[in-house]
């Protein structure tokens, strides 16, 4: 079953961080204390007016308290479980409903994805690392033919980070791999789910299998890969230096971020404890970027729109500082627990 499957896939994510010596993945947690209430608040606070959407969709009741069996459910958020899968090829809807402008975000890292799913590409002095490749029906026109829009050229994509095996996330990877020869890298069970899930998105032919800490060095550029099982069992977050004039920032982009996996004690402790390990790698990172693999959670639209009206001398939109950033993770491992504390037997 699907559900014997995806725990089959936490399983395995356990097993490899551990045969890896990956020491804090999957470790035990020491335990949850406070409430719900307390966690809840605790989000809250580490939100602030920065991180305002990601709280609003982690800590909502429909996160904490998802319907009894038997209940309708609520509108889900984007991203949330919706139910039974659908199956059968993903139908394109219109342009108009997905379609966003490429922008220019630091001299070199472009935002090129759809009005609610991003893509980051990263250029270096021997070529462009993407984030993510959204649908296979908008990958054409948001990535390749965004960049040329900048004055990039799409065949010198090198690499593409899949941050984890959802199709809003992989579904244009098999285009980039077979139109530009783009190397594709995912978390080792997140390959195994990308197969699994091909009838309904397309699948990249099976390429680089990311390792916790991983250097992915192109020419003057070295970005690192950390391994955050939790929204699926292969997640991959990323850190990425990044340039505004004669400053130097570090990014950070967590890579999975919605509780829509099987709702038991041992997933979200798995959660739990990545979201401690990279808010204490961001911390000790330094970084002060947050760009997220969803529009809303870093709030880009309002931040581009911010950075078409800069002027010279003008803080970027996007460094919100070296706290601000960690305490984005905060929330989402906050949330976490209290969503641990709401299930049937206090998760315990």
């Amino acid at each position: 079953s699907v559900m014997s499957s995806l725990k089959a896939a936490f399983a395995l994510a356990g097993s490899l961080a551990i045969g890896l010596g990956t020491v804090g993945i999957v470790a035990q947690i020491s335990g949850t204390p406070g409430t719900i209430d307390s966690h809840v608040a605790a989000a809250k606070a580490a939100a602030g007016q920065d991180h305002p959407a990601l709280f609003d969709t982690l800590c909502s009741p429909t996160a904490l308290r998802p319907p009894a069996r038997g209940q309708a459910p609520p509108p889900a958020a984007a991203g949330a479980a919706r139910g039974p899968a659908p199956t059968g090829p993903r139908p394109a809807p219109p342009r108009a409903e997905w379609y966003a402008e490429p922008v220019k975000v630091f001299d070199n890292l472009y935002f090129v994805g759809q009005s609610e799913y991003s893509v980051w590409a990263v250029t270096t002095s021997e070529g462009i690392i993407v984030i993510d490749a959204i649908f296979d029906y908008s990958v054409e026109a948001e990535v390749a033919d965004g960049l040329r829009k900048l004055g990039l050229d799409p065949t010198k994509i090198r690499y593409a980070i899949i941050s984890h095996g959802h199709g809003d996330h992989h579904g244009g990877a098999k285009f980039l791999q077979e139109k530009f020869g783009t190397r594709i890298i995912m978390g080792a069970p997140d390959w195994d789910l990308v197969e699994r899930g091909a009838a309904r998105t397309p699948a990249p032919k099976r390429d680089i299998v990311a390792t916790d800490g991983q250097k992915l060095t192109l020419g003057d550029t070295t970005l690192t890969l950390y391994l955050t099982p939790g929204h699926t069992a292969g997640t991959i977050s990323t850190l990425v230096p990044v340039k505004d004039g004669g400053r130097t920032h570090l990014a950070a982009a967590w890579g999975g971020t919605a509780f829509n996996f099987p709702r038991t004690p041992e997933n979200f402790r798995v959660y739990i404890n990545s979201a401690d390990r990279f808010r204490d790698i961001v911390t000790k990172a330094g970084a002060d970027v947050i760009i997220a693999n969803h529009t809303r959670f870093d709030g880009t639209p309002k931040k581009v729109a911010a950075l078409a009206g800069r002027k010279p001398g003008q803080a970027h939109p996007y460094v919100i500082g070296k706290e601000a950033a960690a305490k984005y993770v905060t929330v989402a491992g906050e949330c976490a627990r209290a969503a641990l504390l709401s299930l049937p037997a206090a998760g315990n």
